[in-house]
């Protein structure tokens, strides 16, 4: 049977037992560009669903997807999410979180329920304390290359970085050049049984995607925004509510979640 705290502790027992993998993350913002919506996430405000709403974006959270412009990259993420392999998988909304309509519309656009589909939130709400005390540590084991902002501090993270690759704010669009040089890299340097953790929006789908695609020898992970805290990136404190719940011991509407499928 499916359950949340279950398909992570298989995430964790794949990487504990050295078993290469990767996983893409379809969120909300995600879907908003699957459904070809223009979506602004900006300083002052954001804009989804047709209307503008007030909010505050730090810089490294800001992104803009226009229709009209940036057909390349939805198709990019349409690809993503249809690619098929073994042990590639794909998280999508769940109906506690995003409704049914949206957890039957990415179905559909994936091609049917199969076991490659899992929860956009599995790293988060209440399993974020399991990702925190049994993934990082599975984590900490291995040789990590991480995808991460540019002003992230990779100082505290408790992990052995042997490389990062760095982007910027709508990476999604303005970075998307990164998934050649990544490749590149793996081929020059001929990289087998690393962990890629991807912390950088959509640009993050288009990664674990492609480079499983081309070298499946290694594992990928979107992991969002779960080691902002480690890498001392502000943004966390006001807009995530299982950090906010994990790491400040603060009630919140979501930390506590145990989603269903």
């Amino acid at each position: 049977m499916k359950t949340f705290e279950g398909d992570l502790l298989k995430f964790i027992s794949l990487v504990e037992n050295n078993e290469n993998f990767a996983y893409s993350r379809f969120s909300d913002g995600e879907l908003f560009i699957l459904e070809n919506q223009k979506l602004v996430l900006a300083e002052n405000h954001s804009f989804f669903k047709g209307q503008r709403h007030f909010g505050r974006y730090p810089k490294e959270e800001q992104k803009e997807f226009l229709p009209e412009e940036h057909s390349f990259y939805r198709q990019k993420l349409l690809e993503s999410l249809q690619f098929k392999k073994n042990n590639y998988f794909k998280g999508i909304t769940c109906p506690c979180c995003g409704g049914d309509q949206a957890v039957q519309y990415m179905k559909d656009l994936h091609g049917g329920e199969d076991d490659s589909l899992t929860w956009a939130n599995i790293f988060c709400n209440s399993n974020y304390k399991l990702f925190v005390e049994k993934m990082m540590p599975a984590l900490s084991k291995k040789k990590i290359v991480l995808v991460c902002n540019e002003i992230a501090d990779i100082s505290g993270l408790p992990l052995e970085v042997v490389k990062d690759f760095r982007v910027g704010s709508n990476c999604l669009i303005n970075d998307y050049g990164l998934v050649e040089e990544v490749r590149q890299w793996i081929e020059d340097n001929q990289v087998k049984n690393h962990v890629f953790l991807f912390s950088a929006s959509t640009l993050s789908n288009y990664l674990a995607h492609q480079l499983y695609e081309f070298e499946d020898e290694n594992t990928y992970l979107d992991i969002g925004s779960t080691i902002s805290p480690y890498l001392k990136m502000e943004g966390w404190k006001h807009s995530r509510d299982y950090l906010i719940r994990y790491w400040m011991n603060t009630p919140t509407q979501f930390g506590d979640r145990v989603c269903a499928w």
